[in-house]
């Protein structure tokens, strides 16, 4: 691995960054899922009908910010590779 990298096999801090913003969105996609078979199986509670639509927020804030910064490290790296 290079420096910075992940210890899965990485060959660059960008691909390690890609990969722990899918592994961050995958675990927020699994919490919105388990709480959406709780509603569907009969747990419509206000509660946790609350906390799915709390949970869909955080995945759009976490989304938003991954495509965000995927985006200003891409261009800055590009930008980068075209001083070079």
């Amino acid at each position: 691995n290079r420096a910075g990298g992940a210890s899965g096999g990485s060959d660059s801090w960008y691909a390690a960054m890609s990969r722990a913003w899918g592994q961050t969105l995958d675990a927020q996609a699994t919490r919105i899922t388990n709480l959406s078979d709780v509603i569907g199986n009969g747990g419509d509670q206000p509660s946790n009908v609350v906390a799915l639509t709390a949970e869909s927020l955080k995945m759009q804030f976490l989304s938003n910010n991954a495509s965000t910064s995927q985006n200003s490290v891409g261009q800055a790296l590009e930008t980068l590779g075209r001083k070079q």
